[in-house]
C-alpha cells in the first residue's frame, strides 16, 4: 500500500505545461506556414522567414517552459487540514 502522505509530484508545473502547449502550437504553426508557400521550392515570403521565425519562436518558448523554476506552494497550501 502506498503512504497516505506521499504525494505524486508532477516535474513541471502548471505554467510550464501551459508554456509548452504554447511552445508546440507556435511550431505547428511554423511548419503549416512554410508548407502554405506558393513560390517554387518555398523560396518566397512565407517558406523562408515567416515560418522559420514562427519556429524559432516555438522553440524559444519550450526552452523557457523547460527551464522555468515552477513556483512552490505557501504553507497553507501544502499542510492539510486536520480532521477532528
Amino acid at each position: 500500500m502506498k503512504n497516505s502522505k506521499q504525494q505524486n509530484t508532477l516535474p513541471f508545473g502548471k505554467e510550464n505545461y501551459r508554456l509548452m502547449v504554447t511552445g508546440v502550437g507556435l511550431l505547428v504553426a511554423g511548419f503549416i506556414i512554410m508548407s502554405l508557400d506558393q513560390e517554387e521550392f518555398g523560396f518566397g515570403f512565407l517558406g523562408i522567414t515567416l515560418g522559420p521565425l514562427v519556429l524559432l519562436a516555438g522553440f524559444v518558448v519550450q526552452y523557457f517552459a523547460i527551464t522555468k523554476t515552477p513556483t512552490k506552494k505557501t504553507e497553507q497550501e501544502q499542510v492539510p487540514a486536520k480532521r477532528k
